[in-house]
């Protein structure tokens, strides 16, 4: 992950950085152990003679139109949070104003659950 910081026109700190999901989201191997077995099942077939998960081999539906990941542009106070996608190839090296010009064209992007400093700020 690549960080910048820089201010805008109005004077705002903001940072950018790079966001690129992995590759494999899923895990790639079957976590429910052979020797572990449900002495309450009653003659239920046990869970792991099947898979039932229905996004096997699949990326999440999060992911999707974001593959090649995202921009992250975030205030340094923490009040607003931007997400650009696709990643502009120059904008590490562009200047100040172009990247701010990438800011104002990112869309707004909710805080992920349980992040502390936004349920400060509400």
């Amino acid at each position: 992950m690549a960080l910048r910081r820089f201010k805008d026109s109005a004077g705002t700190d903001w940072q950018a950085f790079d966001v690129v999901p992995r590759s494999d989201e899923r895990r790639h191997y079957d976590r429910r152990m052979p020797e572990r077995t449900n002495a309450n099942m009653s003659g239920r077939r046990p869970r792991r003679d099947e898979d039932r998960r229905v996004s096997v081999g699949r990326r999440s539906t999060m992911a999707k139109g974001v593959v090649n990941g995202w921009l992250c542009f975030e205030r340094t106070d923490e009040s607003d949070r931007r997400r650009l996608s696709p990643i502009p190839e120059d904008w590490l090296r562009c200047s100040d104003e172009v990247l701010e010009g990438y800011c104002r064209s990112a869309l707004p992007a909710r805080r992920p659950a349980g992040d502390e400093a936004a349920t400060r700020k509400r």
